[in-house]
């Protein structure tokens, strides 16, 4: 098990209703996480879809799937930024 925080930004967190949380997990990798996570329930099956496109970083560095985790990390979960 790894002790992780997450955090979440944007549209993510006000569908989830929290900016951040400590979270426990046995996940490997930030696509495992992301999977996880949105099994937790509707919100997060929606906010965290594979349907969406939704950015993440590692320890304030944008990440893909296969980023492993580490002890301790800090992962953020976001969605794309436009701008005009």
């Amino acid at each position: 098990m790894k002790h992780i925080h997450i955090k979440y930004f944007a549209s993510i967190r006000e569908a989830l209703g929290t900016a951040q949380e400590d979270h426990d997990t046995a996940c490997e990798t930030l696509g495992q996480l992301r999977d996880e996570l949105a099994t937790r329930n509707a919100s997060f099956a929606q906010a965290l879809s594979r349907q969406r496109s939704v950015r993440m970083a590692l320890n304030q560095v944008m990440s893909s799937d296969a980023q492993p985790l580490l002890e301790g990390c800090e992962v953020a979960f976001f969605p794309p930024v436009t701008g005009g």
